[in-house]
């Protein structure tokens, strides 16, 4: 453990020094530039697979940029939370000592405790609904109030729909819940709204959920398709896997404002240029790549159950939406819709 501690370290001050070059004042930040013979080197984190669209979206802009820079700005990409954790790595923004992260909006809250409403079940009528309010007004107030607290969103995307699996039985209705012990994120409003469905939420990171399942401490999960074939669920005794789309995960992809403001003015906007690209990319990757992994639970014997009627699910969570605290946010992106 120290000694992957270490190397965290390593990264990070080597990303320091590199951005050190810069200089410290806006003159000097806005000196070198691609004429110059400066070259920075920025980490870029996530928490899942590298074969995971947030990882792909990444090494895409990665490569765009070192295109486009003539190789003075590479992004080494960092999956698996080798550098740290969603919540570290949010952190590190705010800090300085990460340069760029994607990432579900969860840490986020911590910054920007708005962006809590995203996580309300069946928020959005559909993706493109849901695409058409992130990438309008809403998603930019909302990008305006990370930036107060030195973090740039760059583009949105998304982790697909989150549905659950379980060990026990098909789910077609809340009333299939009741009692079936779910592991949820640590996520007031995910608890919530579980608890409204008569369902038993067990908050818990990924990291201890997959060994829950194993074991039986835990009957259920909820994630997007991606994410239960990632990690072959179907292997932890989760048998059936119920298409409730009850939340549409949304994800950011990040830059620190400490590395942008210590960036040359030039490389830095093609940084941000082809950051502002990420998001598209990454969610057309996810629509694909969510068809395919809901086929590979089919082959691998999990039965999906697909035509549900969401509305009692929707009915069932509606208390939910009094308590939530940014009732203006939540009414204006309901009646955006």
């Amino acid at each position: 453990m120290a000694k992957k501690k270490f190397g965290f370290v390593s990264i990070m001050l080597a990303s320091t020094l590199a951005l050190t070059a810069c200089g410290d004042s806006d003159s000097d930040s806005s000196s070198g530039g691609k004429d110059s013979e400066e070259k920075f080197v920025l980490q870029a984190g996530h928490s899942l697979p590298d074969d995971h669209p947030y990882h792909l979206g990444l090494l895409e802009m990665a490569d765009a940029v070192e295109e486009r820079t003539d190789g003075q700005v590479t992004i080494e990409v960092f999956a698996n939370s080798e550098i740290g954790a969603e919540r570290e790595l949010t952190e590190g923004m705010g800090l300085g000592t990460v340069d760029l992260v994607v990432s579900s909006t969860a840490p986020v809250t911590n910054f920007v405790p708005e962006l809590g409403v995203l996580d309300v079940p069946f928020l959005f009528k559909d993706r493109e609904s849901a695409v058409e309010i992130l990438e309008g007004d809403i998603g930019d107030e909302l990008f305006a109030k990370m930036e107060e607290n030195g973090i740039i969103g760059l583009s949105w995307g998304e982790n697909g729909y989150r549905h659950i699996t379980n060990a026990k039985r098909p789910i077609e209705t809340p009333e299939d819940l009741k009692g079936l012990k779910i592991r949820t994120q640590e996520n007031e409003i995910h608890l919530a709204a579980f608890e409204a469905l008569g369902a038993q939420p067990t908050p818990m990171a990924w990291t201890e959920a997959i060994t829950a399942l194993q074991q039986g401490v835990v009957d259920a999960q909820e994630n997007p398709a991606i994410v239960a074939d990632q990690f072959s669920l179907y292997d932890a005794n989760q048998k059936y896997m119920s298409l409730t789309g009850h939340v549409y995960s949304v994800a950011i992809y990040m830059m620190s404002q400490q590395t942008y403001d210590e960036l040359p003015e030039d490389l830095r906007d093609i940084v941000v240029e082809e950051g502002q690209k990420a998001g598209a990319r990454e969610r057309e990757l996810i629509v694909e790549m969510e068809k395919e992994s809901i086929q590979t639970l089919k082959d691998n014997g999990m039965e999906i159950i697909e035509d549900i009627d969401t509305a009692p699910f929707q009915e069932a969570v509606k208390p939910v939406y009094e308590t939530i605290e940014y009732q203006d946010l939540l009414n204006e992106i309901l009646d955006a819709q």
